[in-house]
């Protein structure tokens, strides 16, 4: 386990937040006393827990699983840009004149 002070953590967090991220975890001293750990939580996106999570809600109806992969011209597809005189108010404001 990678040791670090407090005043080193401060100074690199980033860097030992990467590491913690990858499965190492970190244990804080004060003037050379133990004083927190770092771990990374289990379980977080993937794994076992995830694949379970994801089964009890396709039972519960919540979800359904994609049965291939999507096709690649979906990812490619180049998305519609908004006209330069868009508007996301102006938009919601007409659907609340119309009733929608």
């Amino acid at each position: 386990m990678k040791k670090a002070s407090i005043s080193e953590l401060k100074n690199q967090l980033s860097a030992y937040i990467d590491g913690v991220q990858r499965g190492r975890p970190l244990l804080i001293v004060d003037r050379g006393r133990p004083v927190a750990r770092l771990e990374p939580i289990v379980g977080a996106g993937a794994g076992p827990q995830a694949d379970a999570r994801l089964a009890r809600l396709e039972r519960d109806g919540v979800l359904r699983r994609g049965r291939k992969a999507l096709p690649p011209h979906l990812l490619d597809a180049v998305l519609p840009c908004p006209s330069a005189q868009a508007s996301a108010v102006a938009a919601l404001l007409d659907e609340r004149e119309d009733g929608r």
